[in-house]
């Protein structure tokens, strides 16, 4: 029997791949794209991270390549992470000048130039002997007020070394305040901010700290926030911007993909999201087993991260999607 005159068939905008794509109502482009990248100090050659196929330590060389391609790919930048050889109870590495994230960030800003952002994150866990994201106090408990000064203290001197933009992510008290006095007391009021306004004390973090070759012990809750919450999560995001925040992060993405939307809602200011380890992890370790399509899932999975508000994705596949 043939349909009834003016009958609705949606399906006739799914009938084939161009037209698809011509009614798509979400994508993504390299340059909402950044590309997480661990750079370990004295290493020789790059060091594969077991637990996330295809991502490595890169010594100071192999940066300066990735950093390269990730400017030709037209990514939005690199987010750079540093492994010190040595660590200690206050992470002093983080404030040495010739520590191994200070000179990541001088030897990509000299790779690149404006061609693609450096960014670094400012945080002391890579350099805390225990492992946590601060200094501690007698009794162990992390000193907010004591860590949120050293923070302030690294992203003056990560935008000597070059970066463009700063990402503080501790999940400290004022951390976002204090960075932003920081920078302007040094004549630095054209780096900005990417605030980690809602990052969770997540599991799907576990590949991550074998990434940075963490020691920690215990966990965050006390500073990290709950997987529970959202109200509290706004909360955070609106006290950020407040602060002088010229980007929010929601991390992780695809277990929050709710709280990325409420977050989209409720600011102005461009959303960030971070596609971390742990989702990177499952799809790879997925695919190696034959038990899903691996180019269809990270297609998937950026799609539906940007269609729940984020401008800008954390990828550690970033670069492959990119120049693919």
């Amino acid at each position: 029997m043939s349909p009834a005159i003016g009958q609705v068939r949606p399906r006739r905008l799914r009938v084939n791949a161009a037209i698809r794509a011509m009614v798509a109502e979400t994508s993504f482009e390299a340059r909402q794209l950044i590309l997480p990248v661990f750079v370990g100090e004295a290493l020789t050659e790059p060091r594969p991270i077991t637990s996330m196929p295809g991502v490595v330590q890169h010594t100071l060389d192999s940066l300066r390549k990735v950093a390269a391609q990730a400017a030709e790919a037209g990514l939005a930048g690199i987010m750079l992470f540093g492994i010190p050889e040595r660590k200690d109870a206050t992470g002093s590495g983080a404030l040495d000048p010739n520590g191994i994230l200070n000179v990541a960030i001088a030897a990509a800003r000299s790779e690149v130039g404006d061609a693609t952002l450096v960014m670094s994150d400012v945080c002391l866990d890579e350099f805390t002997d225990h492992g946590h994201c601060g200094v501690l106090t007698a009794s162990g408990v992390v000193d907010n007020d004591a860590t949120v000064e050293i923070y302030a203290q690294m992203a003056v001197l990560h935008a000597e070394a070059g970066a463009h933009l700063v990402a503080p992510s501790g999940m400290m008290d004022g951390q976002v305040g204090a960075v932003r006095a920081a920078l302007d007391s040094a004549h630095r009021t054209d780096v900005a901010i990417m605030a980690y306004g809602a990052k969770y004390a997540s599991a799907f973090y576990g590949p991550f700290r074998e990434a940075v070759s963490s020691s920690l012990q215990g966990n965050r809750m006390t500073y990290q926030q709950d997987p529970a919450n959202v109200r509290e999560a706004l909360r955070e995001v609106a006290l950020d911007v407040v602060e002088g925040a010229d980007l929010i992060m929601v991390k992780p993405a695809l277990g929050y993909l709710d709280v990325l939307a409420a977050v989209r809602a409720a600011v102005d200011v461009p959303v960030a999201a971070y596609n971390v380890s742990g989702e990177y992890a499952m799809v790879e370790a997925a695919a190696a087993n034959g038990w899903i399509n691996r180019e269809a899932a990270i297609t998937e999975t950026l799609t539906s991260i940007r269609r729940a508000g984020a401008d800008v994705i954390l990828s550690y596949w970033a670069l492959e999607v990119a120049t693919a």
